[in-house]
């Protein structure tokens, strides 16, 4: 594989016979290997056999012409909380170690095997999908690509390293307050967050059903529209570019912009600045809505109340092996009454309405992915620590999540620069028009 390839350039490669499916996918597992590499640290499963077994399948099926979709021969990886036939799932825990392995495989994994997709493994994450830092105590943490002593984001940690060291070429990941965006914006990636109800999320460990969403992490816009048409079984249409002239874009100004690290400040500003030299109406607008969130989350919002539903029997058995920075996180949800639930229900609807009112008027609304850049390992050693930079991280990528919205992470940082996501949120369902926004925007911001 060259450096950074895409699923397009590698699709036409092995139509023209210049690599093979069996070639990539050895080199991938090679690099999963390389003792030197993150492998083992970024996946907690590696499929080697079953890889090279459908790697050979594939190349076979190709010289009789069938080739189910462009992801067909391309390796790929799963995320920890997906089920697998036949399989125990984790999700980044050994506390489930003793549950019965799952009869089937997750639509989204069965709908990667359909498109030809070949599976190398399944990567390590934040346990149970809590955390957007990316760290884990009982798998090891990967190192971030640009700098192995930072954090590589989270939930999706392993996914997003797994793609930014040629592990795998695309990623399944998940995003309930960021888990796909986080991890492409400190890794240099392109990271799709879909409208949640696009992608079913049956067979997947939950963390916040109302939230959860399933996206890719890829080197290319191209490429996520590829997997993520996948993930919807929609058909692969890769959206063309949009017109850059006359969109508007709005940026808001309460919170998206607050304690942003210098890193993150200028290259946010040099992004929208290349921008509307290109014709694109870049602005401020007035969001006062996004205010009311923290008192609206105060009792810990929907991934505590559903994390804790889903989690508590286990917890009365296991709780002693959950990683001791995520147990009282979920346990916040054992304070939430119904009515507190229900109470929330209502807020959110209300807020996306009286949000979308605003926002319906621009192309998309921008922000930077994060606040911050990939903190070190050194920060997010104390609970003070890890709890302040999380809520950075997370911050900017989870209104998109309570907004039920689509959103894409793109690398607007330049060469020498820690990576940076410049950050589209489209309106709900509008997800065909943001990737064909986002097509247009990628090669403008890019540093």
């Amino acid at each position: 594989m060259t450096a950074k390839p895409t699923i397009q350039q590698l699709a036409a490669d092995l139509a023209a016979g210049r690599t093979t499916s069996a070639a990539l996918t050895e080199q991938a597992l090679a690099r999963i290997e390389d003792p030197k590499g993150e492998g083992k640290r970024a996946f907690i499963k590696v499929y080697r056999t079953q890889a090279l077994a459908a790697a050979r399948a594939s190349d076979a099926l190709r010289k009789a012409g069938l080739v189910p979709s462009p992801l067909a021969g391309i390796p790929v990886s799963i995320k920890n909380l997906c089920d697998v036939a036949g399989e125990t799932t984790l999700s980044g825990s050994i506390a489930l170690d003793d549950a019965p392995p799952a009869t089937q495989d997750a639509p989204v994994v069965a709908r990667l095997r359909a498109a030809g997709a070949v599976i190398v493994g399944s990567t390590n994450m934040s346990e149970f999908a809590f955390s957007g830092v990316g760290f884990n105590p009982h798998y090891g943490t990967p190192g971030n690509p640009a700098d192995r002593a930072r954090v590589p984001g989270g939930s999706s940690s392993g996914a997003a390293v797994s793609v930014a060291d040629g592990m795998a070429v695309a990623a399944l990941g998940t995003d309930t307050g960021g888990s796909v965006r986080i991890p492409s914006a400190v890794c240099g990636l392109v990271g799709f967050k879909p409208t949640a109800r696009r992608v079913p999320i049956d067979g997947v460990v939950p963390l916040s059903t109302s939230l959860d969403s399933i996206g890719p992490l890829a080197n290319s816009v191209e490429c996520c529209a590829i997997v993520d048409a996948v993930f919807a079984a929609e058909a692969i249409a890769v959206p063309e570019a949009a017109p850059l002239s006359g969109l508007r874009f709005g940026i808001p100004r309460q919170v998206v912009l607050e304690e942003l690290d210098g890193t993150v400040a200028r290259a946010f500003e040099r992004a929208c600045k290349a921008l509307a030299g290109k014709g694109v109406k870049v602005e401020q607008i007035d969001l006062p809505a996004l205010d009311e969130l923290p008192a609206i989350n105060a009792k810990g919002g929907f991934a505590a109340a559903e994390a804790y539903a889903w989690h508590r029997k286990l917890i009365a058995r296991r709780g002693k092996d959950y990683d001791q920075i995520i147990h009282p996180r979920i346990m916040r949800g054992q304070e939430m009454s119904a009515a507190d639930y229900i109470e929330l229900l209502g807020a959110r609807a209300d807020l996306q309405k009286r949000v979308a009112a605003i926002t319906s008027n621009y192309d998309a609304v921008v922000m930077p992915t994060c606040a911050i850049v990939a903190p070190t390992l050194e920060e997010v050693s104390t609970l003070e620590g890890f709890t302040r930079k999380n809520l950075l991280l997370l911050r900017n990528t989870a209104l998109g999540n309570f907004l039920d919205r689509c959103a894409i992470s793109l690398p607007c940082h330049a060469a020498g620069e820690l990576p940076v996501g410049f950050m589209l949120m489209g309106e709900t369902m509008a997800d065909k028009r943001l990737l064909a926004i986002a097509r247009a925007v990628e090669p403008v911001v890019r540093g």
